[in-house]
């Protein structure tokens, strides 16, 4: 008797454990079951799917239930993933599906159809046609390890994107000639086909052949029907990138500081160890060059690699190098692909077709077995944070899959986390340090504006004069500027100048945005939105203004003073469709715009040698935002987007305006001087018992009633404190910075501690407690263990 440990596709505490199902006779030989597969087993009145854990022999269970069927014949899980999850579940505070469901492609979520190909034959065998014969499944499954057969996955309502028609000869080159010498010459068309295949007998895409022939379909259908031609459906791969040629790339030589940093990273692929390298390097010092030749060598050595680059922005100039250096060894995972991209780039990984992936967050769980080296580019990202559960960091994840592999990790960046950082000086991690740029190149001019002053000279635009005296001077010469803003939409909130009433979201505590393309009040959270109204809905009066600047008016305002510039915009409302980023960006490459406006999709990776001036129009839009890390994300971004000018042969400028010069993250990224920023910020740190220097826990707890959250938030506060040893620091109830969001009253409350082995069991007996209330009302309670959004 074999039994299957099943963990199931229930998200709850009751659930978050293995249920043992009977193994049927038909699968017991040959080990066909194995952990990682996804199986359908009977739970309660229906029918779910569960991963199979394991396998074992012995139950304590008396009755058990037989599995019904399984989903694939192998494993989409590895064992080390299979483990990893298990990890995730105690690192994070989720259940252990959650933490499986997060690793694969969204496409094996929905259902699907299956078929299995037999090589060399026309013959295809569906998978609702054999799924029920238990004797037939073990033998095809020996016939797929021999390479005899190939399961193909259709996602439904996407199949029909991945088939494309074919045509070969059903009939030998002696038969064609035979039939080419009897058509009637009034059967021209069809001549000429069987013209082609007597000369071409090959397979080829029916597209492809009318085409070529410059003919309908029409005369092939005839030739099918008689028999003399076969058509037939194949399967191809989505590729994104199918109508883009990559030029091969060759290794470029190395600068003795870019020699230094790789010589130990190459040390510890050559003797398989395990090690955190932190690559800090300022911006255009030559990251990627260093990137692609480690990966290089895990090639060599038969190995395999996952580089993570932030969010979509960064992915169209990666993919060039990427795809440049190693051609079809690369598959692509990012949020700008369709499902079903996702999904084929995904089983490419899985049936080892590519050694290299190149993705944002979620690729950091390609189903790699023998990784070489893991690259997380800008590694100071908030983005590598997942936001709902499984709460994991990337960074996390990764340098625990390197331990797994005994790999090296290199976290990059030219502004380092002050985690990253902290780290790197105790030796936790290995600093590597570049310090000049490519060619000796030098960093660009910074000017610090105060716009204050700019007020008080009358200049009520949102352009310093110095700022567009450098943006003129660029469309002059002929070169191109990029001009940073934080904000999309027109303007930030639309108040009364008579009784200062401001519309709100009637959901959400915040105000609401205006965007000006289709005269719209939007709410950036719940997307709730109203027609501007003409008068105030509180006074009546008429003088309704906008206040605040965003990416629309800037563009707006732009078109007033330099109507012979050419503008392209780019933010959220300008690149939701998909491939809307490449091609913005491919248009400002080939020099059709003069500037590239946009908010903080530009700031990072993004290298054209034209780009001599960088303005950035509002530095403090982040600055006083309710949360700890904002003046790091602050000194961030102005450093990396100052980096963005005078990469190439023409030296570069930047202007950043401000209301807060005397703010000390604004006047060292103007030098930019990183390690005194992080001497003055770490001291903050340690005097207000923030990380490094402390962890973190958040806990949120939201529910339509106001007195409802008060009071639970309360209760967990008092249970906390108790658990907790007299070093921990329990900060609230409070309520959250914005403090109702789609209307869900939400408090928090906050622990800073050192060492508090009992953390994280009494954090699960909270969630335990209140799991009923959970199911049974609408109260929500979410456990960040590492918290990146504090609102």
């Amino acid at each position: 008797m074999k039994i299957a440990k099943v963990i199931v596709d229930v998200p709850a505490n009751q659930t978050d454990r293995y249920f043992d199902y009977l193994v049927p006779e038909e699968w017991m030989e040959e080990d066909f079951l194995q952990p990682g597969m996804r199986v359908v087993v009977p739970f309660g009145p229906r029918k779910i799917q569960g991963f199979i854990m394991g396998i074992s022999e012995h139950t304590d269970v008396k009755k058990l239930k037989c599995l019904d069927s399984v989903l694939d014949i192998t494993p989409v899980l590895t064992p080390e993933l299979l483990e990893l999850g298990i990890w995730l579940r105690e690192t994070t505070l989720c259940f252990l599906i959650t933490a499986y469901q997060a690793m694969l492609p969204a496409a094996m979520k929905v259902k699907y159809e299956k078929e299995f190909h037999i090589r060399n034959s026309k013959e295809i065998i569906l998978w609702k046609d054999i799924e029920n014969d238990k004797k037939l499944l073990p033998s095809i499954q020996k016939e797929i390890k021999n390479g005899n057969i190939e399961v193909i996955y259709r996602v439904k309502d996407r199949a029909k994107k991945k088939r494309v028609k074919t045509i070969q000869p059903a009939i030998p080159k002696e038969e064609l000639i035979e039939v080419y010498n009897s058509l009637a010459t009034t059967a021209m068309k069809q001549k000429e086909v069987i013209k082609h295949f007597i000369e071409q007998p090959q397979k080829i895409e029916l597209q492809v052949l009318l085409e070529d022939l410059s003919t309908t379909s029409s005369p092939i259908t005839t030739l099918v029907k008689k028999g003399i031609l076969l058509e037939h459906y194949d399967e191809v791969y989505r590729d994104p990138y199918e109508h883009r040629s990559f030029k091969r790339t060759e290794p470029l030589p190395l600068t003795e500081e870019q020699r230094n940093a790789i010589t130990p990273i190459l040390d510890t692929i050559e003797n398989k160890q395990h090690a955190v390298f932190l690559m800090y390097g300022v911006t255009g010092s030559g990251k990627t060059e260093i990137y692609l030749q480690a990966i290089d060598k895990v090639l060599k050595q038969g190995k395999e690699a996952i580089m993570l680059v932030p969010e979509i922005s960064l992915t169209p100039m990666m993919v060039d190098r990427f795809k440049g250096r190693f051609g079809d060894e690369v598959a692509v995972m990012h949020s700008g692909l369709s499902t079903g991209e996702k999904y084929d780039e995904w089983r490419k990984v899985q049936r080892k077709e590519v050694r290299v992936v190149v993705g944002a967050r979620s690729a950091i769980f390609a189903p790699f077995e023998n990784l070489g080296i893991i690259i997380i580019d800008e590694e100071h990202e908030t983005s590598y944070k997942q936001e709902e559960n499984p709460r994991y960091h990337a960074r996390d994840v990764a340098i625990k899959r390197g331990a797994n592999h005994n790999c090296p990790v290199i976290l990059g960046s030219a502004t380092p986390s002050l985690e990253s950082f902290a780290r790197a000086q105790k030796n936790v991690y290995q600093l590597l340090t570049l310090k000049g740029r490519i060619n000796a190149r030098s960093l660009p001019s910074v000017e610090i504006v105060d716009m204050r002053e700019e007020l008080r000279r009358g200049n009520r635009s949102m352009f310093s004069e110095v700022l567009l005296e450098k943006v003129k001077d660029r469309l002059e010469k002929g070169e191109q500027s990029v001009l940073f803003l934080n904000r999309r939409g027109f303007s930030t909130f639309v108040m009364c100048r008579n009784c200062g009433y401001v519309l709100n979201c009637p959901h959400c505590d915040i105000s609401l945005t205006y965007h000006k393309r289709d005269y719209k009040l939007k709410c950036h959270y719940c997307s709730y939105e109203e027609a501007l109204p003409s008068t105030c809905p509180e006074c009546n009066s008429e003088h309704i203004r906008f206040f605040g600047t965003g990416t629309q008016k800037v563009e707006e305002e732009l078109a007033k003073i330099l109507p012979e510039a050419r503008v392209i915009r780019m933010d959220v409302d300008t690149t939701s469709r998909k491939g809307a980023h490449e091609k913005l960006l491919h248009a400002f490459g080939q020099k059709q715009a003069d500037i590239l406006l946009g908010t903080q999709m530009i700031a990072k990776g993004l290298d054209f040698p034209d780009v001599t001036f960088v303005g950035v129009l509002t530095a403090d839009t982040m600055l006083h935002i309710p949360d700890f890390r904002s003046s790091e994300k602050t000194f961030q971004l102005l450093t990396q987007v100052s980096g963005r000018a005078g990469r190439h042969h023409l030296p570069g400028e930047v202007v950043i305006q401000t209301y807060s010069p005397e703010h000390f993250s604004i006047e060292l990224a103007a030098v930019p001087d990183y390690e005194t920023y992080y001497c003055r910020e770490m001291l903050l740190r340690k005097n207000f018992h923030y990380p490094p220097f402390y962890y973190l826990a958040l806990i949120t707890i939201s529910h339509p009633e106001l007195p409802k959250v008060v009071d639970i938030t309360e209760k967990i506060s008092k249970f906390i404190t108790a658990k907790l040893s007299n070093k921990a620091i329990v900060l609230g109830p409070v309520a959250s910075p914005i403090p109702r969001i789609k209307d869900r009253y939400r408090y928090q409350c906050m622990i800073k501690y050192k060492d508090e082995p009992n953390l994280g069991k009494s954090l699960q007996t909270l969630l335990h407690h209140y799991q009923q209330e959970m199911s049974r009302s609408e109260l929500q309670i979410s456990i960040d263990m590492n918290p990146y959004m504090m609102m």
